[in-house]
């Protein structure tokens, strides 16, 4: 059970730093450069989905694997910054 749920949110986690990745340097550059807002609307739908889902599967995680809090909070932290699930992959498949 500890495993799906943090192997779950490792996976989420993955999907979401994409999504991130692609509205920051594919659509808002559409957007601005070229004059593009539709990208930035869809792109941005999408990451905010998966930015929930994220959170939930965070939340689920935290309970399932009795993570601390400060942990819970590097994840959720680097969840805001561009590449960051990509850093703190690697501490959380260790939980796996």
């Amino acid at each position: 059970m500890i495993k799906n749920s943090v192997k779950n949110f490792r996976l989420m986690g993955l999907i979401e730093g994409y999504s991130y990745l692609i509205l920051l340097f594919i659509a808002m550059p559409l957007k601005y450069l070229a004059g593009y807002p539709i990208y930035v609307k869809v792109a941005g739908m999408t990451h905010g989905v998966l930015f929930i889902l994220f959170c939930l599967l965070l939340l689920k995680a935290l309970d399932d694997a009795k993570w601390s809090h400060k942990e819970s909070i590097l994840f959720f932290a680097a969840s805001l910054i561009p590449f960051g699930t990509f850093f703190t992959d690697k501490k959380v498949k260790a939980y796996e």
